[in-house]
């Protein structure tokens, strides 16, 4: 069975808290219908929100559904605990919305920003005394150093010009390059250049914070109508990209959930198995070493000679230094 991510699931257990209290006694099949799963989840997920409430934790504190309903296939809320109401912030919990929405706006580029100056707008006239507070946090998205770099990237970008980049990739290798900028991108912690590569002859994510030097020239870049614009900012791997298999131990699931991956098995012992596909060999290595023992399996059998190529020369060299 597939592992669900943790998020995807919480925010289902709440959209389900809220549509059971607008439709009492809903068919399961058309509640799983309404979610995309399976009736088996809608009754796995009525079962979990059965001991979930508010603190105390007694029986009338928990949600509660009908259990003659239940029985007969549908689902009748009794008590959803507040659930069902539209949620109220605290000051603390205002301020930080705020300043989220606000670091939504200043990227560049970003699709539907005109959506979240409105909410950010909305949420400030609502937000009485917290407001004042959220003017004054200062939303910062460049790291420390990167502000002058970030601001010439953009007005190459705006410009279309070519840059000429002094690089140095995941590998450690520091290479020289053109290139034709085609956005800035942002995940909320670190900046991407997207770019068309000259020397690659295709689109490349660079990492803002491993440009050792961007030159903008006079050259003007050029057109490239058959490169769709990405949803987020993290490269679009390319089929020669390398694809690893990681069996981890129960304590390592986090890793299903911290690192994206094409696909999270469930394991007989509690473990999981992921796929993940990754442009930067270097990157694979460093994660599998930081795992150490949660790792019980890795393939393909290359990907495990690397690592343990690079196991062995690192204890050569603390045997070294002994």
């Amino acid at each position: 069975m597939a592992l669900e991510p943790t998020t995807e699931r919480v925010t289902r257990l709440l959209a389900l808290v809220a549509y059971l209290s607008r439709r009492p006694g809903a068919p399961v099949a058309e509640v799983a219908e309404h979610f995309g799963v399976s009736e088996g989840q809608v009754l796995a997920d009525v079962n979990l929100l059965w001991v979930t409430g508010t603190p105390g934790y007694l029986p009338d504190d928990l949600i509660d559904f009908s259990y003659d309903a239940y029985e007969q296939g549908v689902l009748t809320l009794t008590d959803a605990r507040g659930m069902h109401r539209p949620l109220r912030l605290g000051a603390s919990e205002a301020v930080a919305l705020l300043a989220a929405l606000r670091s939504l706006e200043a990227v560049p580029g970003l699709p539907g920003a005109d959506v979240a100056a409105s909410a950010s707008a909305k949420l400030a006239a609502a937000a009485g005394g917290a407001a004042a507070a959220a003017a004054a946090v200062d939303v910062r998205l460049a790291g420390p150093g990167q502000a002058d770099l970030v601001a010439r990237l953009r007005a190459a970008v705006g410009s279309r010009r070519v840059i000429h980049l002094r690089y140095v990739s995941a590998e450690d290798v520091v290479t020289e390059r053109d290139v034709d900028p085609l956005q800035l991108l942002t995940d909320g912690s670190r900046w991407f250049l997207r770019a068309w590569c000259h020397r690659a002859g295709e689109v490349r994510h660079f990492r803002v914070d491993r440009i050792l030097d961007a030159r903008v020239t006079d050259a003007e870049a050029g057109e490239h109508p058959d490169t769709p614009e990405p949803v987020g900012a993290e490269p679009d791997l390319a089929g020669r990209d390398l694809v690893a298999t990681l069996d981890l131990a129960p304590r390592a699931r986090w890793v299903a959930e911290t690192v994206p991956v094409e696909t999270a098995t469930d394991l007989d012992d509690g473990g999981v198995r992921i796929q993940v596909r990754v442009a930067s060999a270097a990157w694979l290595r460093g994660l599998v070493l930081g795992l150490g023992p949660d790792v019980r399996a890795v393939a393909p059998a290359s990907v495990a000679q690397d690592v343990a190529r690079s196991a062995r020369a690192a204890l050569t060299e603390y045997e070294r230094l002994a």
